[in-house]
């Protein structure tokens, strides 16, 4: 059996990345370690991680391509649904966030807005699936 367990992002400051989403989304802090260079967060049956770019280049001898907000999005993105899609976006972007797209209706009837977290992270705020 496999199952999608979790997500890591590699991020400057892991405290900060981890305080950025408990205040925006509201998820509940699981653990970080005692040298703040990992941590997660719980958001439901997939934990949201965060390791420290330092903890990753340990691991990953020849490099990483950084996420960052001077650069364009990763051709990837984590996905939050929510009933208010607006006011969400607007909570993100009041504590950091970068808006990318507005909240859009689309054909099937979903709402989807764009954000882009501290590190430059791609984030779909959006309503479920009808």
């Amino acid at each position: 059996m496999v199952k999608f367990r979790y997500t890591i992002l590699y991020v400057e400051n892991v405290e900060e990345s981890i305080v950025f989403y408990e205040n925006v989304f509201g998820f509940s802090r699981k653990f970080i370690t005692p040298e703040h260079d990992y941590g997660e967060l719980i958001t439901g049956e997939t934990t949201l991680s965060f390791a420290s770019k330092n903890l990753a280049a340990q691991n990953l001898k020849d490099g990483f391509v950084e996420s960052n907000l001077d650069n364009k999005p990763f051709a990837f993105e984590i996905g939050f649904i929510t009933d208010d899609v607006l006011e969400l976006v607007q909570k993100a972007t009041s504590f950091g966030a970068v808006l990318v797209k507005e909240p859009t209706a689309k054909p099937w009837g979903q709402i989807v807005a764009y954000v882009r977290d501290l590190d430059g992270f791609l984030i779909e705020i959006c309503t479920e699936m009808e």
